[in-house]
């Protein structure tokens, strides 16, 4: 393989090296490469609670497109244990961290790069096109807020959440821990939800203030989306819109009620019926 950068294969490999005993295999980062320098890079980053295997066959087309693929695994997921209490001690802090170097890896691998994430993923995704020059970027049913919680009380309901104990919620509250796949936890943590939220809460902030750095922006939501705020995803692209930035809003409106669209082991019919349309949006 060859890189775009010298020191890249250090700084990759070194990223990949963390996932040792404690992380599942297939919750591990990941990256295909070519063998030949590329043009371009993508940089693929998953919802919360789940992992790079979210995002295996999205990463797999696109590197049948030419692309060189980087999946990192955000901090404090995908471990063996499925009922850890890792995620209790998640801060914006160490997601946008791990983000920022995610980019400079994914700049390694090619001159140019392409970002798309879905869910706590597609708000990181939104927050570099925000901050950050790339190519293009797609936030897919971005976490900007909860569906059913109106974007005015957002912020005090989170920042709230951050004074009481953290808890732990099922995702299904049936199946518990038997919920699928087994590279993603069952529950999720209310003050990692919190510290989500606070990135949401200052991209607004510099939205209303500033264009984003991205060339293109491509915002993908559920019509019919049941757990995050398309109402907040409508909003940021206007702001985006109204300091010029180049934004398209695809709403697919021909799916059934639900929120994770990507992960191939969820909903196998409704991922392999949504990927062609992933994979044009991100490859443009």
């Amino acid at each position: 393989m060859q890189y775009s950068n010298p020191m890249s294969r250090d700084r990759l490999d070194a990223f990949l090296a963390r996932d040792r005993e404690h992380v599942a295999g297939a919750a591990r980062s990941f990256a295909l490469l070519h063998d030949r320098p590329v043009e371009r890079a993508a940089l693929l980053i998953h919802g919360l609670t789940a992992s790079p295997g979210q995002f295996a066959d999205v990463a797999a087309g696109l590197h049948e497109r030419g692309y060189n693929v980087f999946v990192p695994r955000l901090p404090r997921h995908g471990h063996s244990d499925r009922m850890t209490q890792a995620l209790a001690t998640l801060t914006s802090e160490a997601l946008l961290a791990a983000s920022a170097e995610s980019l400079a890896i994914a700049r390694d691998l090619a001159p140019k790069v392409v970002v798309a994430g879905f869910s706590l993923g597609g708000l990181l995704a939104a927050h570099i096109a925000q901050h950050e020059q790339v190519e293009r970027v797609v936030p897919i049913a971005p976490f900007l807020g909860v569906a059913w919680l109106p974007i005015r009380f957002a912020s005090r309901t989170f920042e709230w959440l951050l004074t009481v104990p953290n808890y732990f919620a099922w995702w299904n509250p049936l199946r518990r821990e038997k919920l699928m796949p087994a590279h993603g936890y069952p529950r999720y943590s209310t003050h990692a939800l919190a510290h989500a939220y606070r990135i949401a809460h200052r991209l607004f902030a510099d939205a209303h203030v500033r264009a984003p750095h991205a060339r293109r922006i491509v915002m993908i939501t559920n019509a019919r989306e049941a757990a995050v705020n398309n109402r907040a995803a409508r909003r940021l692209a206007a702001m985006w819109r109204e300091h010029g930035g180049s934004v398209e809003h695809v709403v697919l409106s021909d799916l059934p009620i639900s929120h994770d669209i990507v992960e191939p082991l969820a909903n196998s019919r409704l991922a392999k019926r949504v990927l062609p349309r992933l994979l044009a949006a991100i490859d443009g």
